[in-house]
């Protein structure tokens, strides 16, 4: 049996972000499912858990790269968690497990991945996030998720 690779898309964002952040997050992540690609996030609440709910609403498949000891720390909609016991350090992890990242709000933990993915050479797409060189700023999710699926080198990744 020959098994195919697919897109791995990471999702990047706060842990307490707004209300419109949630919901733009959720939107974000049940596209990424309809697309047939792999979300990849840090696994916890806020963006990451949005992301994975709408993934997992499109019956998408969800990767949860935590920074802890236990993979029971994932929010309910990973599918694999990978605990890592490396606290933010595990950011690197998220950034280098994704084909292409969209960053949605977030401090400072989200800037380490964006800063990460410039530094893996990854194509990073931001909705509400930092302003920096390195972010192709978009408005809406569909926008979002366009980018980052135009980016991938591979569109055989997609199922």
């Amino acid at each position: 049996m020959e098994l195919k690779k697919r897109a791995r898309i990471g999702v990047i964002g706060g842990a307490n972000p707004d209300s419109e952040s949630l919901e733009i997050a959720f939107k974000v992540g049940q596209l990424i499912g309809e697309k047939g690609a792999i979300l990849v996030c840090g696994g916890l609440s806020g963006i990451m858990e949005a992301a994975a709910k709408g993934a997992k609403q499109a019956e998408g498949m969800t990767i949860g790269i935590l920074p802890g000891n236990s993979p029971q720390d994932a929010n309910p909609y990973i599918d694999i968690a990978i605990a890592t016991g490396m606290g933010y350090g595990r950011n690197s992890l998220v950034a280098m497990n994704a084909d292409v990242l969209i960053a949605i709000d977030g401090q400072y933990g989200t800037l380490t991945e964006i800063a990460y993915g410039c530094i893996y050479g990854k194509k990073i797409i931001g909705i509400g996030t930092w302003d920096i060189e390195g972010v192709v700023k978009t408005e809406t999710a569909e926008e979002a998720v366009e980018q980052a699926c135009k980016n991938l080198i591979d569109e055989s990744l997609f199922p």
